[in-house]
């Protein structure tokens, strides 16, 4: 019989037939331009001419296979799964797969022709075929054109690749200039293999033979080469491509397994051709449904008379031949970054001529060809066209103005604000969407008030949307055209480009139309907007003259998603993607009628002639960045260069005559040159320290070098990062979506190990010191305190790694760490004594001297008048490679560079923040933004931020939000190791030239409101609101509080509105548990179902991670959206706010029902997983299950907490009676974030999937994640952490207290069939300490580790983690660890799923089919 296999991955779809022999007899590859039937359609009429009528088998995988597999009934077989049996089969000598495909990239390691070990990129495509596809667009090329190109390159420029939107910016940053589009192809490229390393290989050996496979590697040779040279490969001999490698998938499909029933091509195209097979929906396809929006136009009539209504705005444009000699006329070029525009206007504003066109990668020749056709079209009228003048503005600013001899250049944003005003005098907002950037712009009587830029990522532009047309085979104007005609638009979130498709994924997986696709791209992008960029709760902070502008805009149906959602009528003209470019031929007009003379007009050939130029490549020796510089020199005799990161060495001569000062070079200086000293060094060591220069040595650099040098210990510091040093280590670094920062510490320690130092020093730092009286605590970010364990994990160090527990909180603790460290190199406690105080003498003197170089700073630049700027951040954000000399470029622009230093040991007394201050840097830079707020306004404010940076999720819009109440912009600019000083530069630019358009006038600070507290009398009259948690605990909550007086109702589970109005009113990159709270918090509030003035909420405040701010969250979020009435509670945590005179909970009287509840929750939570699998009647266990519950709630409203132990007995005897199939399942342990891991609509009901597919789930408890407490008291006391008022003997009493009670409820338990001790939190803390410190006490912490390893000594080897997306806890402790304990146990099956709002349920079951299919 026949074996047919078939691949539908997310852009292409692949099939491979074999004959009754095993031999291929038919292969295929096609795009399916997201019209899969169609495609197999095709293959089966091919294929009906060469097995005939014939019955054959049929398997299908891939990312959309999966969707028509379970929609027609077919085999499935996951896309790894069939690499493997296709190497087993055909390829037995193959030890690593890399597979590329559309949005998925996998590396499978193979020993012995099974799976040893298995990396698959999670939600995002970035290099992957999808990325590369966007590359291409972005040159304007084919993607089969780049490998031609890649083959004549000479050089490698550094591309961002861990996201596509990202890499675009540096793409541009070369092709403004002018970079040969042969090098930028070869480029991305290497970026694609750099993606590859850091995201798959996590510290993983990839060995030859090497099958590379997937369409992007088996049709680019310069791709196979790329990942050849960066993993060290002979592409002859350790490379293995397969004749037919683009169907490997395909073909492994077909030789894998099937007992499904066999097909003829007639029997297969019914079933094709018929409805989607009917089957029982289970608990978890229920909840797969996606939501839909409503139309963008109700019918093609309204959308007519819209358009009707829209030409009252168009701006007048008349032929050229209307030019009238001598006329004044005005030129306008917007260099964009995929676009050039061009416009000639005339004395009353009239458009003469307009172009717009792709610049195709040479941005000069682009204007040329503009230039040039307007030059042929006053040719035909027998015009002689003279210009007045001319300006340019966009990414290519400074080129074409150099290049053409322009009057002038001004900043986009700037110049789309003049275009508006022309447009609309009364204009209140401005929103332009561009190819790459967003930029809006608020206006009050004429004044710039406030203006927002997208960050670093160009999701919900015009290339965003032009790139999903592209991708679903449709015109943009077939494409608009669709979306305005859709009656059911999918939500799709607001997530990025290659994030989205996974939605689209899913969509396309349950029937949607590209037309219902269209239409919620739509609404996505006006999401993007509104909710990402502008943060935006109220509408009405829009005003009512509302101007949408920017290529985009061109677009229809965005221009009406964003009336539908703002309930607002805008104004958009006929030249939306113009308006920049007309906007500059404006202010070239308006500059030159100020002259008050009329300069001598330049005929048009004039600039004909310009577009020649010589180009040569230069190497700049000025610093450690050794930048290439291009120099162009064009026709009129001018110079220019790019690829200069600053103008210390080539400038355009577009610097200030002033450069200002740069306290974060002074800063860096200080910090290191102590290094270099040799007056401080030591002659004859004890032994020589390696210190790596990154993290928070940026803080503690001074302290640590006097310390070992008083201690007669030789430091050695790594050099100062480089992206090519960067690049030599990203292929250890364990997880992709850690901040850059961190990534860069491999690099630092590999660096250390081949400079011969006797040992490495990078210490696990939990606290800093306090600086302020206003600070709840100083912890470090679970970066700088868990970094060290992924250094001790992943890396195969040349020389040891020492990484003691330390903390700067309290010197004289410290003090004791450090003897006991040092003693074990036999320095004496008098020694260590000695250099404790001179270590801590220098460490004090270097914060103070660099708060007062601040200050001085500050104080001359008021006396001079000068604009000053503090540019916060983290320490780390001093190194020049991490900034990319951001603070450098803003001093060249004239501008006085102040860091958050200045904010360093201040005490701010009325504090104008909800957040916790609990975190120091985070401590420094909130000070900071409200010294800055309070400051005139020749102050302002910019915020460097890494990618990626949870902490900084939470207060960004707290900073944002003080710098709003007191009439200034925080502009913010992200970064990562994107290496483009251009898009900051816009930003920074934008600030200074709009305070130009500012008027002086001074406004009044806007209060700080706080929501109201909850009062004693409140106990007595309101409700308290409590999210839902985990259905085994969230049921029992509201009557667990009324034995205490408190009236407290659980809200229902999140949904799709919980997490939409979570985007809405908190920051976009908090993480996932904290999106759905706030949403729900606020859906309950807004129901109208709660009398808002008889309603409190409350939340539980945790743990050293974000978990603990959610209170602050909150708060913020409900003052936002006009509750402020309505109290916010945060239960067991520290909280500057937690006087809330009305909630006093007696913790000794609460204790025992929430101990017991909790217990008895666990255990029915044990019952229920081990009996829903092998029921033999659906669903009797979960009724079991909610009965059990039910009994629960009159036992808490009584406070008769004793009698949950009977309550267990008996539930356990009621389980043992349901009748199960007695057959052996497979089993897999839950663990992650807690939140996560017990809530069933954030994790998308994976416990459900799994016991759906057969698979015993075995849960974590709650229980452990609180009584974990007691072995950190153990562990910080033991390691001179903190100070405890409560003495030990207490704490110990406790712990036996708590141990009889759970010795209790085992003894009740153990009737249970399936019983299994549990086992204690001493043991499997043990556990962890195998591969982590305890000090990992952020987060689930060390609890996860040994949840793990406590599931395997219990005989489960397979465990799920799951974590929301960027959690950077879980991504220290989950991710971090993965090696060292896949080392340390070979048999662990290990599956890290990240989660948000936008994650599609298709991925997630995709990599569960992967997971139960390895299951061991």
């Amino acid at each position: 019989m026949y074996r047919i296999g078939l691949d539908v991955g997310s852009t292409t779809a692949k099939i491979v037939v074999l004959d009754t022999t095993g031999n291929v007899i038919y292969s295929s590859y096609r795009r399916h331009n997201a019209n899969v039937e169609q495609a197999v359609e095709i293959f089966l009429n091919e294929l009906s001419s060469t097995i005939g009528n014939n019955e054959f088998t049929l398997s299908i995988t891939g990312s959309v296979g999966l969707g028509v597999a379970e929609r027609y009934d077919i085999n499935f077989v996951q896309e790894v799964v069939a690499a493997t049996e296709f190497t087993k089969q055909i390829h037995p000598d193959v030890s690593t797969i890399i597979d590329i495909g559309g949005e998925d990239a996998k590396i499978v390691y193979l020993e012995n022709g099974s799976v040893s070990n298995l990396r698959m990129n999670g939600n995002c495509a970035g290099g992957t075929g999808a990325f590369i596809d966007q590359m291409a667009l972005c040159l304007g090329i084919e993607v089969t054109q780049l490998d031609g190109l890649a083959q004549k390159s000479t050089t490698i420029y550094p591309i961002a690749s861990r996201c596509g939107v990202f890499s675009k910016t540096d793409i541009q940053n070369l092709i403004a200039r002018n970079v040969p589009k042969e090098d930028i192809a070869a480029s991305i490229f290497r970026a694609v293999a750099v993606q590859t390393a850091s995201a798959l290989s996590h510290g993983c050996e990839v060995k030859p033979k090497v099958l590379m496979c997937g369409g992007p590697l088996t049709f680019i040779s310069s791709l196979r080469k790329a990942i050849a040279d960066y993993f060290h490969l002979d592409i002859n001999t350790d490379v293995l491509l397969e004749e037919r490698a683009n169907v490997v998938p395909a073909w492994g499909t077909a030789l894998s397994p099937n007992d499904y029933a066999p097909f003829t091509i007639q029997s297969l195209t019914a079933r094709l051709n018929g409805a989607p097979i009917e089957k029982p929906q289970s608990k978890v396809a229920k909840n797969k449904t996606s939501v839909e929006l409503p139309p963008i136009f109700a019918d093609d009539a309204e959308y007519a008379l819209w358009k009707g209504q829209k030409a009252e705005s168009y701006v007048p444009i008349v032929d050229v031949n209307k030019y009238k000699p001598g006329e004044p006329t005005y030129l306008g070029i917007d260099s964009g970054s995929t676009t050039t525009k061009i416009v000639v206007i005339n004395n009353d504003g009239e458009i003469l001529y307009k172009y717009y066109a792709h610049n195709d990668g040479n941005p000069i020749q682009a204007v040329l060809r503009g230039l040039q056709r307007l030059a042929e079209r006053c040719k035909e009228e027998n015009v002689d066209l003279h210009i007045t003048a001319g300006c340019s503005t966009g990414y290519g600013e400074d080129l074409i103005k150099a290049a053409y001899s322009l009057n002038y250049g001004m900043i986009e944003t700037m110049a789309h604000y003049m275009a508006a005003h022309r447009m609309c005098p009364e204009v209140s907002f401005i929103l332009d969407i561009g190819g790459q950037d967003m930029k809006a712009i608020y206006v009050d009587n004429g004044a710039l008030t406030r203006m927002e830029i997208n960050e670093a990522c160009s999701s919900g532009c015009g290339s965003f949307i032009e790139t999903f047309a592209r991708t679903l085979n449709c015109e943009i104007s077939d494409f608009v055209m669709k979306a305005c005609q859709s009656q059911h638009p999918s939500d799709l979130g607001t997530r990025c480009t290659v994030f989205m498709n996974s939605k689209v994924k899913q969509v396309l997986r349950e029937g949607a139309s590209v037309s219902d696709i269209a239409a919620g791209l739509a609404y996505s992008v006006v999401k993007n907007c509104l909710f990402k960029v502008l943060k935006l709760k109220n509408y009405d902070e829009l005003g009512q003259n509302i101007v949408l502008q920017g290529g985009t805009m061109r677009n229809d149906s965005i221009v009406k998603a964003f009336e539908n959602l703002t309930g607002r009528t805008v104004f958009c003209n006929n030249i939306p993607e113009l308006m920049g470019a007309y906007g500059c031929a404006l202010y070239s007009q308006r500059m030159t009628e100020r002259q008050g003379t009329m300069p001598i007009a330049r005929p048009l050939a004039s600039f004909l002639n310009c577009a020649e130029f010589g180009q040569k490549t230069l190497t700049c020796k000025g610093c450690e960045n050794q930048c290439q510089i291009t120099q162009y020199t064009f026709a009129n005799g001018g110079k220019y260069y790019s690829g200069n990161k600053c103008e210390k060495i080539f400038n355009n001569g577009s610097a200030a005559q002033y450069t200002g000062v740069d306290m974060s070079q002074v800063k860096y200086h200080d910090l290191f040159s102590r290094a270099a000293n040799p007056e401080k060094q030591v002659p004859n060591p004890v032994f020589t320290i390696g210190i790596p220069r990154a993290l928070n040595m940026y803080e503690e650099f001074p302290f640590w070098h006097t310390f070992f040098t008083a201690c007669g210990v030789r430091v050695i510091l790594s050099s100062t990062s480089t992206y090519h040093n960067y690049e030599k280590g990203v292929h250890t670094v364990m997880s992709d979506n850690i901040c850059f920062p961190a990534k860069l510490v491999h690099s630092h320690i590999y660096e250390l190990g081949d400079k011969g130092v006797d040992r490495i020093f990078f210490p696990r730092v939990v606290y800093e010191k306090s600086e302020d009286k206003t600070t709840t605590n100083s912890f470090n970010c679970p970066i700088i305190i868990g970094y060290p364990e992924v250094v001790q994990c992943s890396i195969d160090s040349k020389v040891p790694v020492d990484s003691p527990v330390i903390t700067f909180r309290d010197y004289d603790l410290q003090l004791k760490q450090l003897v006991e460290y040092m003693a074990q190199y036999g320095i004496d406690k008098k020694t260590v004594k000695v250099a404790h105080k001179k270590a801590i003498a220098e460490y004090e003197r270097f914060g103070i001297e660099l708060r007062e170089k601040n200050i001085k700073a500050f104080e001359e630049s008021q006396k001079a008048g000068r604009m000053a700027i503090v540019l916060a951040g983290r320490p780390y954000h001093t190194d020049p490679l991490i900034q990319h000399k951001v603070s450098e470029m803003i001093a060249k622009l004239g501008v006085d560079v102040l860091t958050e230093e200045i904010a360093r040991n201040m005490n701010i007394d009325e504090q104008e923040t909800f957040i916790l201050k609990q975190w120091t840097f985070v401590n420094r830079i909130l000070n900071s933004a409200q010294w800055t707020a309070r400051q005139n306004n020749l102050v302002h404010y910019v915020e460097t931020t890494s990618f990626g940076c949870g902490p900084d999720a939470f207060f960004v819009d707290e900073v944002r939000s003080i710098m709003n109440r007191h009439n200034k912009s925080l502009t913010l600019l992200k970064i990562d190791d994107i290496n483009n000083v251009g898009s900051m530069k816009l930003r920074v630019r934008s600030l200074i030239e709009s305070l130009k358009f500012s008027d002086d006038r001074e406004e009044e600070v806007k209060p700080f409101v706080k929501p109201r507290k909850f009062l004693k009398e409140d106990k007595e009259i309101r409700t308290i609101l409590t999210p839902f948690f985990t259905e085994y605990i969230s049921p029992l909550l509201g009557s667990a509080f009324k034995p205490f007086g408190y009236n407290v109702v659980g809200l229902p589970l999140s949904d799709a509105e919980s997490n939409d109005l979570g985007l809405k009113y908190s920051n976009n990159e908090v993480c996932y548990p904290a999106t759905l709270i706030v949403g729900d918090f606020i859906k309950a509030l807004q129901s109208g179902k709660y009398d808002l003035d008889h309603t409190a909420v409350a939340v539980t405040q945790l743990g050293q991670c974000r978990a603990s701010n959610y209170p602050s969250l909150i708060r913020k979020a409900i003052v936002d959206a006009g509750f402020e009435k309505v109290p916010v509670i945060g239960i067991g945590g520290v909280d500057h706010y937690q006087d809330q005179p009305g909630f006093k909970l007696n913790l000794f009287k609460a204790a025992p029902i929430v101990l017991y509840s909790v217990f008895f929750g666990d255990w029915l939570s044990m019952f229920y997983h081990a009996i829903a699998v092998r029921e033999v009647n659906r669903g009797e266990a979960r009724k079991l299950r909610d009965y059990f519950l039910e009994r629960g709630k009159p036992l808490c409203e009584k406070n008769d907490y004793k009698a949950f132990l009977a309550l267990t007995r008996e539930a356990a005897e009621a389980f043992n009676k349901i009748e199960i199939n007695n057959k052996e399942y497979p089993k897999a342990g839950i663990t992650g974030e807690i939140y996560l891991k017990f809530n069933p609509y954030s994790h998308k009901y994976v416990p459900d999937w799994l016991m759906e597919h057969g698979v015993e789930v075995i849960p974590s408890t709650v229980h452990n994640f609180f009584l974990r407490s007691f072995v950190n008291f153990h562990f910080n006391k033991k390691k001179h952490l903190k100070h405890f008022k409560v003495p030990s003997f207490i704490i110990n009493m406790l712990e036996s207290y708590i141990g009889n009670i759970m010795q209790k409820f085992e003894k009740e338990a153990s009737l249970f069939r399936f019983f299994q001790p549990e086992l204690d939190l001493k043991t499997i803390s043990q556990y962890a300490e195998e591969v982590i410190s305890l000090s990992a006490q952020f987060g689930e912490g060390w609890l996860l580790p040994a949840e793990v390893i406590a599931f395997m000594k219990q005989g489960c080897n397979n465990v799920v983690s799951m974590q929301p997306f960027g959690c950077i806890a879980n991504h220290i402790v989950a991710r971090g660890i993965e090696k060292k304990l896949k080392n340390m146990y070979p048999q662990l099956n290990m599956l890290s799923l990240d989660f948000d709002g936008g994650v599609s349920e298709a991925n997630i079951a995709n990599r569960l089919l992967l997971f139960v299919a390895n299951m061991k």
